[in-house]
């Protein structure tokens, strides 16, 4: 098991910290010593797994605020909030998600529920985060991807999925313009000099809600062939504890690099200990990934700020 490094005296912020990936890597933060803000959208269930981590850990850091992704006034009062609290932040754990929910929804912003939740939330929330961030003597923002990236393509001509929606091809967007905004930071960092370590992570196949909560979306369970499918699912699988390892990787590893992308090191990097792996091709297009980011300016309204360190 990953060893997380000595985190005292660090504030972290991870986002969709009450469940899955999310649960685990705060209680593995903050166990090694970080104070951690548990950015969740129901706060009852933030304070539920918090009150369970200090079961287990009871001298842990923790405090719960909540923040929605699904909503960029929620965004901003998090950050606007935090900014008043703290004098910076020293890592970003982007972390929530939603996958692949049966019919189309939206965001309060009127987005696709998939794109908007999975990517313009946790891009608004990192950029407005950035200053704080950028205060810190060692900053690192860190994003969960997903393998379903390497099948993503980015739709720039629909890509709210309003002609027609296709739940996994949404998902697969989804995480690839994830990947494709931390690829965007890294080069950010290095060119304006920021010293940032942008990392993104992705969890293979690994058994959390996620699975089935989207598909749950607009019902009162998943219907009966997700049920099937994911009881009857013959891909090798692994729990949370090794599943989360590559975001801790990535987020705290003192070897890791800028730009860099990890995962698990099994057959079809579904399962296994972490290593560094080839992020998609579709990824790696700095044109692209400055497009990109540039929508999302504009879909979001959020920009850089004028000034960073």
């Amino acid at each position: 098991m990953y060893d997380v490094p000595d985190q005292s005296g660090k504030l972290v912020v991870v986002t969709g910290a009450n469940s899955g990936t999310g649960k685990e890597a705060t209680k593995r933060l903050a166990a090694a010593g970080a104070r951690v803000v548990m950015a969740v959208r129901t706060p009852a269930k933030g304070e539920t797994a918090r009150a369970e981590i200090l079961a287990e850990h009871p001298d842990a850091q923790l405090e719960v605020r909540r923040v929605d992704l699904a909503d960029l006034e929620s965004v901003r009062e998090f950050a606007e909030k935090l900014a008043a609290d703290e004098p910076h932040v020293d890592l970003l754990v982007n972390n929530a998600g939603v996958m692949t929910p049966p019919t189309r929804h939206t965001t309060k912003d009127g987005f696709e529920l998939q794109f908007g939740s999975n990517f313009l939330g946790p891009f608004a929330l990192t950029v407005q985060l950035l200053p704080l961030v950028l205060a810190a003597p060692s900053p690192r923002i860190t994003t969960m991807a997903s393998g379903a990236a390497n099948f993503g393509r980015i739709h720039f001509d629909d890509l709210q999925w309003e002609r027609r929606y296709r739940r996994t091809a949404a998902y697969s967007q989804s995480k690839l313009a994830d990947l494709m905004m931390s690829n965007h930071l890294a080069r950010l960092s290095a060119d304006r000099g920021w010293g940032l370590l942008a990392t993104a992570a992705h969890p293979g196949y690994t058994r959390t809600n996620l699975q089935t909560a989207g598909a749950s979306l607009g019902r009162e369970r998943p219907s009966l062939l997700n049920r099937l499918l994911f009881s009857a699912n013959p891909l090798p699988s692994q729990g949370v504890e090794l599943g989360t390892e590559p975001l801790l990787v990535a987020a705290t590893s003192p070897d890791a690099r800028t730009g860099a992308y990890y995962g698990p090191s099994g057959r079809f990097g579904l399962t296994g200990p972490t290593k560094l792996t080839n992020a998609p091709k579709n990824a790696l297009n700095p044109e692209d990934n400055a497009r990109l980011w540039s929508v999302a300016e504009s879909l979001t309204g959020v920009s850089l700020p004028t000034r960073t360190k």
